[in-house]
């Protein structure tokens, strides 16, 4: 653990929710007056829009969730260079033409000349200093491969990983999140979303599902409709549809009290020693009541240093 330079991260696959368990950091952020340096993980992709699209021609299975498209040896040296310093090298990915614009009249405030439309990215710059804390929200958090493959291979980013948090929706409930996602927020069919979703499966269960071995706390939302076909259906289960399932690796560690827990979260139960499961609408409490004071004792140990 890096006491003076902690990184949290988040990861979960496309469609999981991680956007969801984000706001709940920002809110223990805000309420704790913390500095952080906030890292979207699709900024270490290592293609643009339009090269993706190339190689997906030529390869069924290239994904983002494989290390083929993404840079996880700069990911890596972020950790490493944060953990040592506070300091690192960080960029964005444009998602749109108002993400471009924005970051256009951002960098040119700092004398940076940025040309990169939607689909592509904006120069490496440095982490703006100082911070308090690291945060990483994105698909690839606790991403590791011992191989030897100096480009492929060879990087351990989860090491380096402080508070590591798991958003892992049940597969079907997942897939039916992103399938409305996508096709609400960015105008793809069913089909085309369906096909991504088939093209990257054997990348998520070589290197999204083994990262939940590693993450230190899991939230995994459960629904209590049917979801047998994910892909026929009409809607989203809602939170009062579902439960989530919280495990804790190693409760000691991050003084955990799930009696008091039980008492604080309504309709709360534990279905095993480290594990404890709330009503979906009580998501939102559950991750402020047990990562707040994880977060609060990082800082005062900071702090105290």
């Amino acid at each position: 653990m890096s006491i003076p330079h902690p990184i949290i991260a988040v990861t979960g696959s496309s469609g999981a929710g991680t956007t969801f368990v984000k706001r709940a950091f920002e809110n223990i952020f805000r309420r704790e007056n913390i500095q952080a340096a906030i890292i979207e993980g699709d900024s270490f992709h290592s293609v643009t829009r339009t090269q993706f699209k190339e190689q997906a021609k030529l390869k069924p299975n290239f994904s983002h969730f494989g290390p083929e498209a993404n840079d996880f040896h700069s990911l890596e040296q972020l950790f490493r260079s944060y953990s040592e310093s506070g300091k690192g090298k960080r960029r964005y990915y444009l998602h749109n033409d108002d993400e471009a614009e924005f970051h256009h009249h951002r960098l040119a405030r700092l004398g940076v000349d940025c040309t990169a439309s939607s689909g592509e990215f904006t120069p490496w710059e440095d982490l703006s200093t100082p911070t308090d804390i690291l945060f990483y929200e994105g698909l690839h958090g606790l991403i590791k491969d011992d191989t030897s493959d100096a480009r492929y291979g060879g990087y351990d980013v989860a090491k380096f990983v402080d508070l590591g948090v798991g958003v892992v929706p049940s597969i079907n409930l997942e897939w039916i999140q992103k399938i409305h996602r996508d096709s609400a927020e960015r105008g793809y069919s069913p089909e085309v979303v369906v096909d991504t979703i088939l093209r990257r499966l054997p990348d998520y269960i070589n290197h999204i599902t083994p990262q939940f071995s590693r993450t230190h706390i899991n939230f995994q939302r459960v629904p209590t409709v049917d979801t047998s076909n994910p892909f026929i259906a009409r809607d989203i289960p809602t939170a009062d549809e579902s439960f989530v399932v919280i495990r804790i690796a190693q409760p000691r560690k991050w003084n955990i009290d799930f009696p008091t827990l039980l008492n604080m979260i309504q309709g709360s139960f534990m279905s095993r020693r480290n594990s404890i499961v709330v009503p979906g609408g009580k998501m939102m409490l559950a991750m402020e009541l047990i990562l707040g004071p994880i977060i609060y004792d990082m800082i005062d140990a900071k702090k105290r240093r």
